[in-house]
């Protein structure tokens, strides 16, 4: 999974890695060298120095340094021979232009937002321009754990704990599921209910998507392998009665999640927004969650944004991700929408679904797992 976008980041750790240990041999070579013409100094400068030199020539001082009139002098040579005198080298925004810029191409390339992929440069180029690396220490070590912390920060915005979620909300807890048309909607409902289950938490599933020819058949499939109750009204019904008839079955039957399914849709579909906001209406779901595909890209980071800013969701399931290899959707939906990702679809199975962890991806794309 990602595996396009892991080779693309430890490209980028071992040309950043290079750039800093060239830039510390080249530190180490000047240093001796500076070394070595102080080492001879003394012996030059005492033939010509007169009576009011002996003082400086004593002490070892060049003026012009002291005096801050050098063409290298002042406090960044200072800083930077105070570095080498322990052993260190300071790192610079030049050193890391080349490998940065290298990056910025890899994470747009993988389909991660422009803006994302400017947050990512942003806090890498923070956490390392005017660190010191310690020649005891590896430059990669210092590397990785600046792109973890740029990674973990997009990734991980919004994000809280499902589980927790659903054990501390009043029962029933309603979930509403939207999206586009053919993303996996309605299969990564029977695979939440299937989730749900192992966890000793009982569902009932609502077919609100009462505008799609087939789809309360195709709901009722994944209720009858489960064992699960559906609750279903004719094609053309109002999708916020279907729901609402749900929540009222699970009130009265002790369930403890309603799952909701509607009809798929674009942002601009303007009678179908309308029937989520009736639904949000009349139901008041605990969670609306966005359904889309990972391997849609930045397709999928795009509609999120418009699904968010039209009918504010609390959450998405990327469904395919085991088919991709960008990771573009997965690094950048929560941080364009402010919103977590909460699942990943990881096959064709119903015990296909896994919880979203923001730090385990970051290890994994890091090759930390």
């Amino acid at each position: 999974m990602f595996d396009g976008l892991k080779d693309k980041l430890s490209s980028f750790r071992e040309d950043a890695a290079e750039e800093v240990e060239e830039k510390a041999a080249n530190a180490e070579a000047e240093a001796e060298s500076e070394s070595d013409a102080v080492a001879e100094a003394p012996a030059d400068a005492a033939e010509t120095a007169g009576p009011d030199d002996s003082a400086g020539a004593a002490d070892g001082v060049d003026a012009d340094a002291a005096d801050g009139d050098g063409e290298d002098a002042g406090p960044g040579r200072l800083k930077r021979a105070a570095a080498l005198a322990t052993g260190k080298v300071i790192i610079e925004e030049e050193d890391l232009e080349g490998p940065l810029q290298d990056l910025e191409l890899a994470l747009l390339s993988s389909d991660v937002e422009m803006s994302v992929a400017s947050e990512i440069l942003d806090t890498v180029r923070e956490k390392m321009v005017g660190e010191t690396r310690a020649q005891v220490e590896t430059t990669d070590q210092l590397v990785t754990e600046a792109l973890h912390d740029a990674l973990l920060e997009v990734i991980s915005v919004g994000q809280f704990d499902f589980e927790e979620r659903i054990a501390e909300s009043d029962k029933p807890v309603t979930i509403v599921f939207t999206g586009v048309n053919g993303v996996g909607k309605t299969t990564t409902i029977a695979k939440l209910s299937e989730w749900l289950d192992e966890r000793g938490y009982s569902s009932v599933l609502a077919n609100g998507d009462t505008y799609r020819a087939g789809a309360n058949e195709q709901l009722r499939e994944h209720a009858d392998a489960l064992d699960r109750k559906i609750i279903a009204h004719e094609q053309g019904g109002d999708p916020a009665a279907v729901i609402y008839d749900g929540v009222e079955y699970a009130e009265a039957n002790d369930i403890d999640v309603v799952l909701g399914d509607t009809a798929g849709r674009l942002h601009t579909s303007n009678d179908l927004m309308a029937q989520l906001e009736k639904i949000d209406r009349v139901v008041d779901p605990d969670l609306t969650l966005f359904v889309d595909e990972a391997v849609a890209g930045q397709d999928a980071v795009k509609r999120a944004q418009e699904f968010n800013d039209a009918a504010s969701v609390d959450g998405s399931v990327l469904t395919k991700a085991d088919a991709d290899s960008s990771g573009g959707a997965a690094i950048s939906i929560a941080f364009v929408t402010g919103k977590p990702i909460l699942f990943l679809g990881v096959g064709q199975g119903y015990d296909d679904l896994e919880l979203f962890d923001p730090e385990e991806l970051v290890d994994s794309l890091l090759g930390e797992e």
